[in-house]
């Protein structure tokens, strides 16, 4: 029985890599190419005042789930009324969000001295009724390890919610066709979802099962809490001394820079999550699943990032024009977090599924100050400064998670690098090319 069942996951998470990463790639492939109409349709304020609303929206996006959703995934056994109460929770604290940002907004917008930012958090804000139904057969697609069906209806949810955004940018609706943009495509995933799954939920409230899937959730949703706060800080820093102006050409950087482990990356993460928590006790199958997935991630991810250093400054000019050259020397640096990344993303994985995060969490804690003080030190060397300070956090923070996973797994520094050892000879021979 047992010889049966590990072929049988071991297609399945080929099956949702593959498709997962081909999902990754089209969806990479789409939203550059809407961003660079936007880009060239808009101006670096628009994405600017977009991404300081995200301060807030993002935040309350970590409680909106409160890692309910990953629990379920992670759960050994779940039945329907599981689903049924987490839907519950998740709609209770979507609406008790919405209520929040009605007080909010006001003191928002005061305390930025830019009066639209009331109406973009209250506008943004309505995507947090839309969660629940969109979150729920999610959970239950990947807890199936049916990855298919999320990466057509997230492709398809995309397409539509750029097309709206590139119809009001040509209108000239400015910052408004990225907030409508993305929550048509918000309303249209959680439509297609439903009528897939073709599952009904009911309004359930069982303590025993929230207590059961909160205590994990709960890890879950502080750990992403922090790490949004890690990301967002040097956001709210930029937006508060330098502007909505800087904010928008960093985030161009960023962006860019993140780009191949949103391609290549995170494809397999949810996969190889699902089949670590599966196989939590079987210590030489995670510790596989661990370092074919470094090799994997390593191998399509380093060139990338490669060709990021490589090409930031032409590229930027020639794909976005001169008013985004700025972005340029940010996006140069940030690439050289692409090894750290390659490594950390497995091992988080392997935390998250041996229900480790009380560790991560006091790593996102170390980094999170790291990244504050660096921040603030880098600014007088300007955007180039700030992404400094976010190479030397990226390199703690990664080394540290496959340091965590290591242990977990009884794995060995011999181990990790035959494990990148595919990928580093790879980027050496393209580096050579590239230098000739």
């Amino acid at each position: 029985m047992v010889t049966d069942s590990v072929p049988t996951l071991g297609a399945k998470i080929r099956s949702g890599t593959q498709w997962t990463l081909a999902g990754s790639l089209v969806n990479e492939v789409v939203h550059f190419a809407v961003s660079i109409l936007l880009a060239r349709l808009l101006v670096p304020e628009d994405f600017g005042l977009v991404a300081t609303v995200g301060i807030v929206t993002g935040l309350a996006g970590h409680f909106a789930g409160a890692g309910t959703g990953q629990a379920l995934v992670r759960a050994r056994q779940v039945e329907q009324r599981h689903f049924d109460v987490v839907f519950t929770l998740q709609l209770l604290i979507g609406s008790l969000i919405y209520l929040l940002f009605v007080v909010l907004a006001p003191l928002f917008a005061s305390f930025f001295e830019q009066a639209i930012y009331q109406a973009l958090l209250l506008v943004s804000g309505l995507n947090f009724f839309l969660r629940p139904f969109a979150n729920l057969p999610t959970a239950r697609l990947q807890r199936d390890l049916r990855f298919r069906p999320l990466v057509v209806i997230n492709a398809a949810a995309l397409v539509a919610g750029s097309g709206v955004s590139i119809g009001m940018a040509l209108m000239g609706q400015g910052v408004w066709s990225l907030v409508s943009g993305g929550l048509s495509g918000a309303l249209l995933r959680a439509i297609l979802l439903n009528l897939h799954v073709r599952r009904r939920y009911a309004l359930a409230w069982d303590r025993p099962i929230i207590r059961e899937l909160g205590s994990y959730g709960a890890r879950v949703a502080a750990n992403s809490l922090i790490e949004h706060f890690r990301g967002q800080s040097m956001i709210f820093i930029l937006s508060k001394l330098n502007g909505p102006a800087d904010v928008g050409l960093y985030n161009r950087a960023s962006s860019l820079a993140i780009m191949p482990m949103r391609i290549v990356g995170t494809a397999p993460y949810q996969a190889v999550f699902r089949a670590l928590a599966a196989e939590q006790d079987n210590l030489d199958r995670s510790r596989y699943l661990y370092y074919r997935t470094v090799t994997l991630v390593a191998a399509y991810t380093l060139p990338l990032y490669l060709l990021a250093w490589w090409l930031a400054e032409p590229g930027i000019r020639f794909i976005y024009g001169e008013k985004w050259l700025a972005s340029a020397e940010p996006l140069a640096i940030l690439a050289l977090t692409g090894l750290f990344r390659c490594v950390g993303n497995p091992s988080g994985a392997v935390i998250e599924a041996r229900n480790r995060m009380s560790t991560e969490i006091r790593l996102n804690l170390v980094a999170w100050a790291m990244l504050v003080a660096g921040v603030l030190c880098g600014l007088q060397w300007g955007l180039a400064g700030v992404a400094w300070a976010s190479v030397i956090t990226t390199a703690f923070f990664n080394i540290s998670l496959a340091i965590v996973a290591a242990r977990e797994l009884s794995g060995s520094r011999a181990a990790l690098a035959r494990a990148l050892g595919p990928a580093l000879l790879l980027n050496g021979l393209l580096l050579a090319v590239l230098g000739l």
